[in-house]
């Protein structure tokens, strides 16, 4: 497991909780970039596999696997960086970091990662929560013990 340096922790109203319309911002962008790369890769397997892009099968299962391991890499990565943010969240200038403002690890990445399934299959809730708790955390922010802050 990776050691990071600690941070000091924050202190009360120290930290600048991303709220709920910054945080949808940041994924607009990460889902076209993500978008835009599946199409790419999709477009690619199709012509490798002699697909007309209607057909259904083969091609597009692994286009949609290569996708999602793609897209878990992608949030689990960059999260997880010195950055710890995505391109969209460094666009809209927040970062993800543990309850005491350090940064995460890949694991709690992951976690996070996972978790937003969670937020998705009830009703999107876990994603609105944003806007109604105090550290304008998300279901997925919540299991993973995660924030988002301004930079």
């Amino acid at each position: 497991m990776t050691s990071y340096p600690a941070t000091p922790a924050y202190s009360e109203g120290e930290a600048t909780y991303a709220g709920f319309w910054i945080r949808f911002g940041a994924f607009l962008i990460d889902f076209i970039l993500l978008g835009i790369v599946g199409g790419i890769i999709g477009f690619v397997i199709g012509m490798a596999t002699g697909g007309t892009g209607g057909e259904t099968g083969f091609a597009e299962g692994i286009s949609a696997f290569i996708g999602f391991v793609i897209g878990v890499a992608y949030f689990v990565i960059m999260e997880s960086s010195e950055r710890q943010a995505t391109l969209g969240k460094l666009a809209v200038g927040v970062k993800v970091t543990d309850m005491n403002g350090a940064r995460i690890s890949a694991g709690v990445a992951a976690i996070r990662y996972f978790s937003k399934m969670l937020s998705s299959i009830i009703l999107l809730i876990g994603f609105i929560m944003v806007a109604f708790t105090p550290k304008k955390q998300g279901l997925h922010d919540i299991i993973a013990k995660t924030l988002v802050v301004k930079q």
